[in-house]
């Protein structure tokens, strides 16, 4: 039986951010809730189910939107 899509998008979500904290790549909260839940919802409006692959796809969305951000970043 499949997880509700809520349940889906929540897991996926908590995945990206536990990867990103423990390695020191969050950087701000609100942004990168943001960033990772506009990537894990258009995947999913795409089709995808699959809370490990919504977790990385989201982790590579944010690694690529504070690449192009450097000046941003410095704090």
């Amino acid at each position: 039986m499949s997880e509700p899509l809520p349940v889906v998008m929540e897991n996926s979500i908590q995945i990206a951010w536990d990867y990103l904290e423990r390695t020191g790549d969050l950087g701000d909260p609100t942004i990168a809730s943001k960033v990772l839940l506009d990537s894990v919802e258009t995947l999913v409006r795409r089709g995808e189910r699959r809370v490990l692959m919504l977790s990385n796809m989201a982790i590579s969305d944010y690694k690529k939107f504070r690449a192009d951000r450097p000046l941003e970043l410095v704090t």
